[in-house]
């Protein structure tokens, strides 16, 4: 049987030990990468919250318009004896609504808290037209959730985010949805190419971005420095890897 030693017992004298120079140069590279890898994994972490809302919302919207034809007759039946926009709107608002949950019912009334006040923001920084708050046009709730909808006869707005939270941005909390008689509600350009996305989304307000997310399932058109699909990051994007990763 072969003899194993004893371990020597450890003691002060020939224990090994940092430096304090050697701990502080350690502790000072674990806060550099940390304040380098932080910032994305939190941005990440929150695109796809954004992500799973923007799914939501849409999967919520298509389910509530079915239930109304359900009941009224298909969409495109509900404003024969309507001619001004406002009266469209309530009909199609009260509609649809009938079958989400709201936590407050702003209607065709402005000033009401629905939506942020003040003109939304484009997704390239400037202010945009949009005042949704102060249309009188469309017919506005705040779901159970806390999301923002206002809708009109032709078109949804959504502020993820609701009226007190966010960025009040196009594509980072604000998304556009159409009606379509065959396809029920669509995000905004979803029938367009990759290459005319990768266009709106570098040059444009960002009223594409729903149709990227419902696509692909991200939220990297954020990282675009063009519309060729360059990301900050050097990477380009393509139709088949339609990822700044």
């Amino acid at each position: 049987m072969r003899n194993i030693k004893p371990l020597k017992h450890l003691t002060l004298k020939n224990a090994v030990a940092f430096t304090l120079a050697e701990t502080l140069i350690v502790i000072g590279i674990i806060g550099v990468v940390s304040a380098l890898t932080l910032p994305n994994l939190n941005s990440s972490t929150g695109d796809k919250e954004k992500v799973a809302k923007v799914q939501k919302i849409y999967q919520n919207l298509n389910d509530a318009l079915g239930r109304a034809e359900a009941v009224y007759g298909p969409f495109n039946t509900w404003f024969i004896n309507d001619t001004q926009n406002a009266d469209k709107a309530k009909r199609a608002g009260e509609r649809i609504t009938e079958f989400m949950k709201a936590s407050k019912t702003c209607g065709l009334g402005t000033g009401k808290g629905c939506f942020t006040g003040g003109n939304s923001k484009l997704l390239h920084g400037n202010d945009n037209a949009d005042a949704f708050d102060s249309n009188a046009n469309s017919y506005k709730i705040i779901t159970a959730d806390g999301s923002s909808i206002s809708i009109d006869p032709n078109f949804i707005i959504v502020d993820i985010d609701g009226p007190t939270k966010g960025k009040y941005t196009w594509g980072q909390d604000i998304f556009w949805f159409n009606f379509d008689d065959t396809n029920g509600v669509i995000p905004e350009h979803y029938d367009i190419t990759f290459t005319q996305l990768l266009d709106y989304l570098a040059t444009n307000k960002g009223n594409s971005a729903a149709a990227w997310i419902i696509r692909y399932e991200n939220m990297d058109y954020l990282q675009l420095t063009n519309k060729n699909g360059t990301c900050k990051n050097g990477n380009v994007m393509t139709e088949a890897n339609p990822r700044c990763k």
